[in-house]
């Protein structure tokens, strides 16, 4: 078995490489060469912490695994520890032996802004060029470095629950030369995309805060309860997913639906989009919201990328099992 620890990921997946293990793996998905397992999310009762499993086979990649980890909200205070923990597990698939433990934390952040970009190129306004942030925590850089990639960005806008974190975020934009303002959220509707990141479980962004045309990618939502825009926004748009099954349990889609806004076949795979199934965006004036929930096809497909590109450069340890 190979061991990649942590500490090694950062010299071997790029935002590049991690955009394409995702869209590749959404491709998948969609064209059922690839399926995830039922999620296990549990609050254990134990530092407020919520932890669980995700998991899938992936037929056209050949991979088969789990993701184990979670949210301790209390590790950066107490600790000096990021607040997500997460180890991704690989498999043989034609033996079930055990192939690889990849440490999980900055492959989180990456699949997960590179699940935001993927969305961004293919639904996204060609013109589109302000970029909105909601949240301002860890994985909002990571969002925004992503998203930059995938349009031609002119200016960045952002608001948080606690505005004292937006200043850092500007330094991010700058070091992508974009200009930043913190706004309130009745000037989202400047932005041309909005990518909300939060934690919340209320609705932050309402309907009336976005503009004919944006899209939206929704990366925070993936708990039961947890909600980040208005329902009714969801109503108004042509909605997205990675994974219906977890959109309509886990992601923004949970409340519209409770809501009868909207049911399960309003919502597409971003997959079929990639494959050509589902036209995707068919206007310039057609808000888009991509509900990305992860899943954990995504943390296997770019843990398997780096497990080849470790034993390449000679840095992932073998052991026998």
């Amino acid at each position: 078995m190979w061991i990649v620890p942590e500490a090694a990921i950062a010299d071997l997946v790029s935002r590049e490489a991690s955009f394409d293990a995702v869209e590749k793996v959404f491709a998948a998905m969609a064209a059922r060469d690839a399926y995830n397992f039922p999620v296990v999310r549990e609050a254990i009762g134990h530092e407020d912490a919520l932890y669980g499993f995700k998991g899938g086979f992936d037929r056209a990649g050949g991979t088969l695994g789990l993701k184990a980890g979670g949210y301790w909200p209390h590790n950066l205070e107490k600790r000096g520890l990021i607040n997500h923990q997460s180890t991704v597990f690989l498999f043989d698939p034609d033996t079930g032996k055990p192939a690889a433990m990849v440490g999980g934390n900055l492959l989180t952040a990456l699949r997960t802004a590179a699940a935001s970009a993927v969305s961004i190129r293919h639904l996204a306004r060609p013109d589109a060029k302000v970029i909105g942030m909601i949240g301002a925590g860890h994985q909002s850089h990571f969002q925004l470095r992503a998203a930059v990639e995938q349009m031609q960005a002119e200016k960045v806008i952002a608001w948080n629950m606690h505005p004292d974190m937006l200043p850092k975020l500007g330094e991010t934009a700058a070091e992508l030369g974009l200009p930043f303002e913190a706004v309130d959220l009745d000037g989202m509707t400047e932005a041309d995309v909005i990518i909300t990141i939060t934690s919340s479980f209320a609705p932050t962004l309402m309907a009336d805060h976005v503009a004919p045309g944006t899209h939206l990618t929704c990366m925070g939502t993936d708990t039961k309860g947890k909600q980040e825009v208005e329902a009714a926004l969801l109503a108004r748009a042509t909605v997205f997913c990675d994974e219906v099954a977890q959109s309509t349990s886990i992601g923004e889609a949970q409340h519209a639906i409770a809501e009868g806004l909207i049911s399960d076949s309003d919502i597409a795979e971003i997959g079929a989009v990639i494959n050509g199934t589902h036209p995707g965006r068919q206007s310039a004036d057609e808000i888009t919201l991509f509900d990305g929930t992860g899943v954990g096809l995504q943390d296997l497909a770019v843990a398997a990328a780096v497990v080849e590109t470790a034993i390449e450069k000679g840095v992932a340890i073998e052991v026998e099992m």
